[in-house]
């Protein structure tokens, strides 16, 4: 009983511990070479952050990761044009498959930042922004 209480305290300590990171801090201007990230998301590089946002609709019913936008979408990021695509991402790789709740639930991710461009290898998918070994839970 009380490892089961420790690791449950670990957790939420954890999660009270992250940084939130609005989708507003991202980016600090778009410069020459297109958007460049503030001053506050490069010094959060590698730290726990909480941020709130939509789940984009998946490409799949169960997966290992998702898109967290800004405003809720009606299609998937990826059967969307170029034109449509939102400024404001961040990909979320979680821990484990799950099953995904609609897209215009406001939900909280936490997760370790990540920033700088990166190809996923199983998928293709270039990301900007992403929070690694992350969980969810409706706001």
């Amino acid at each position: 009983m009380a490892v089961g209480t420790a690791v449950l305290s670990g957790i939420t300590s954890a999660k009270a511990a992250a940084a939130p990171l609005d989708f507003d801090d991202l980016y600090g201007k778009i410069g020459v070479l297109g958007l460049e990230f503030s001053a506050k998301t490069k010094a959060l590089n590698g730290a726990a952050v909480t941020m709130r946002g939509f789940m984009a609709p998946p490409l799949k019913a169960e997966s290992d990761f998702f898109v967290l936008t800004e405003i809720p979408m009606a299609l998937c990021p990826f059967c969307s044009s170029d034109s449509d695509w939102p400024d404001n991402i961040v990909v979320v790789y979680l821990g484990q498959k799950q099953t995904f709740v609609q897209s215009n639930a406001v939900i909280t991710a936490t997760g370790t930042l990540e920033v700088g461009s990166w190809t996923d290898p199983q998928t293709g998918f270039v990301s900007l922004l992403r929070l690694r070994n992350a969980s969810f839970a409706l706001a």
